[in-house]
């Protein structure tokens, strides 16, 4: 989790220790009372210290050193102090209870003890009698929906402190700040049914969307925030405007008319260049770019500067390939210029130029959305699939990280190494080889012959094959055998490996029911310019599955440069692409989300699933046990 930075958390701690009845928290001079009432010595002690010299006393002397230790751990922003002096003044009667919980719970929010600290927060709800707690209780219930990316629940209570904070001339550090935080977070259509409630609420909301509508317009956006103010004078959002909103005014799309970009044009990776090459041009007919250079990416990064200097590139493209990427960190050139590299880099500190933004065809993308079906779906034990190589348990690892935040089972995993052990791995798994061997007892123990049928195990609720097209339609038929005749259908999924627009011409019988996930430039009917494909196919009608991707990724990555900004600043917006819809999240990543097809009667159809977003496991399991205390 993000921690707020160390003068921010002073200030929303002092703002809770000015509550009305809270004993005053420790001074200097108390500090330097209590030092000199000692027979040791002065001395600087930090939180865990003044923590334990606290243990070593009784009475107000221990108190007194429990107030320090607290205080000293909010300025170190040491949360694990914090909740053990909470915990040791919990006993006290003379300690203000309702407030030392407020601290625990920020303590355990800043530990990532979500649900501990929401559950003690819910505790609090009956005994809130003042103000200053009440409002305080609701800006700690937002901010620990707002640290597991939550902005929806989190406004619910953000707002609620802001209206007692208003109603009681109160102040809450932070919570104007966290609030247009969360608000930008939401897309148009959220901050639609947000725009109700109090006068404080609808004004938030309302400078909200004026900064995604007009984002960009200098004009509109100045006329708009004034219509804004002279609206609701006195709103604590108008703090905002000078630090965020303004700082926006030159946020102009890009225009730009000479780009680079920057490919492979030789080695073993021509190929993919050539497809890249031809996307860019496609995509040059419908764009208001007039100039196109194309650089080979493997150079050095001296020639590639040069080279980018004679161009005078306005914006760069490229490169492909993550090495040349990581590569292209030294250029000078780049350090000013915008760009859309067509990789990302594994390193975040990397990722810091906020004119540069990645775009890469990231398996990782369908391995998540095909979490988020299943998780809508209710599926509670997914079986997943995949080859034994380091891209196969890269993906199973991200999909295994994703899913545990959300379920408390774990899916069941299966590695296979060639085609000649699937069958053995998917028996495996099933427990079919468990039922066979049943069966061969009982057949022994009678010595004749019986009816008889495996059966699979019955708790797998979904399969996923993370395998490519020949693998998948390897392991298709192991799969129906394998189901129990008893047992429901088991659904099937795979992501756009399974899938082959060269193979699929001559084989596709196989994978009758299968849903998988896919570009939609791959699938039959997905993308609105049919007139495109029409082109491409008369064009290339022998291009690989591989090269029809880099395809439509390069005539999405020109189309983007107009976009991009917006992308970047307006939560919820997206693009319609040939590779998916296209929105960022974090870092300038672009990410994709792609379409669900299946396998239907020899054919192909594209299919709506359900993606909603899943509920945290931390908050299904605070739930439980609120109903449980009913």
């Amino acid at each position: 989790m993000r921690l707020k930075n160390i003068s921010l958390v002073i200030a929303v701690l002092s703002g809770l220790s000015a509550c009305g009845t809270t004993p005053k928290t420790a001074s200097t001079q108390d500090k330097q009372t209590l030092a000199t009432t000692t027979t040791a010595p002065a001395e600087q002690l930090d939180a865990q210290g003044l923590f334990e010299k606290a243990n070593r006393k009784q009475g107000a002397s221990k108190i007194q050193l429990l107030y320090l230790a607290r205080q000293a751990a909010i300025d170190e922003q040491n949360w694990p102090i914090l909740e053990k002096a909470c915990s040791e003044l919990e006993s006290k009667a003379s300690v203000d209870h309702v407030q030392n919980k407020l601290y625990t719970a920020l303590a355990r929010q800043q530990q990532q003890k979500y649900s501990s600290a929401l559950a003690l927060l819910q505790t609090l709800e009956s005994k809130l009698k003042l103000p200053d707690h009440q409002a305080w209780h609701q800006y700690l219930m937002g901010s620990v929906y707002a640290a597991q990316q939550l902005p929806k629940k989190a406004l619910v209570h953000y707002f609620n402190s802001a209206d007692l904070a208003n109603k009681h001339q109160l102040v809450i550090a932070g919570l104007n700040q966290d609030i247009w935080q969360a608000l930008q977070q939401l897309s148009s259509y959220a901050l639609e049914r947000f725009d109700r409630g109090t006068v404080i609420q609808q004004g938030w909301v309302k400078l909200a969307k004026y900064h995604q509508i007009y984002l960009g317009s200098t004009v509109q956006l100045h006329q708009a925030l004034n219509n804004w103010q002279r609206r609701y004078t006195s709103h604590p959002g108008s703090e905002i405007i000078p630090t965020e909103v303004k700082t926006t005014l030159d946020l102009a799309p890009y225009d730009v008319t000479r780009i680079a970009v920057l490919l492979p044009t030789s080695g073993s990776s021509e190929r993919l260049g050539r497809a890249l090459k031809n996307g860019f041009l496609a995509a040059m007919d419908s764009n208001r770019v007039e100039e196109i250079f194309f650089i080979d990416e493997t150079l050095d990064v001296a020639q590639i500067d040069k080279e980018l200097g004679q161009s005078q590139a306005e914006f760069v493209i490229g490169p492909l390939l993550k090495s040349n990427v990581e590569k292209l960190t030294e250029s000078t050139y780049l350090a000013t210029t915008p760009a859309l590299f067509l990789n990302t880099l594994d390193t975040p500190a990397a990722l810091g130029n906020p004119n540069h933004y990645y775009f890469a065809l990231d398996p990782e993308h369908e391995v998540e959305q095909a979490m988020v079906h299943f998780l809508a779906k209710g599926y509670q034990k997914p079986m997943l699939l995949a080859p034994d190589t380091a891209s196969g348990k890269r993906l199973i690892s991200h999909f295994e990280a994703q899913w545990q935040r959300y379920s408390e089972t774990r899916p069941e995993v299966g590695f296979y190494s060639d085609s000649e052990n699937m069958a053995e791995v998917v028996g495996q798994l099933l427990e079919v080889d468990s039922s066979k061997q049943r069966i061969n007892t009982i057949k022994r123990m009678f010595r004749k012959e019986l009816e008889s049928e495996t059966r699979s195990r019955r708790d797998i609720d979904a399969i996923y094959i993370l395998g490519d097209a020949i693998e998948t339609r390897l392991l298709k038929p192991y799969l129906d055998v394998n189901v129990s005749t008893f047992a429901d259908r088991i659904p099937l999924y795979a992501s756009s490996r399974s899938y082959s627009k060269q193979i699929d011409k001559t084989d596709k019988g196989d994978l009758e029911g299968l849903f998988f996930t896919e570009v939609p430039w791959m699938l039959p009917g997905a993308v609105k310019s049919q007139s495109l494909r029409e082109q491409h196919s008369q064009l290339w009608p022998e291009q690989s599955d591989i090269e029809q991707r880099l395809f439509a990724m390069a005539y999405d990555a020109l189309n983007l440069i107009p976009e991009i900004k917006q992308l970047s600043k307006i939560p919820g917006k997206e693009f319609d692409g040939l590779t998916g819809a296209l929105t960022i999240k974090e870092a300038n990543r672009i990410n994709r989300q792609l379409s669900w097809a299946q396998y239907h009667k020899n054919q192909i159809r594209l299919v709506s699933l359900d993606q909603r977003p899943p509920t945290p496991l931390f908050m299904k399991q605070l739930y439980e046990d609120y109903q449980a205390q009913r």
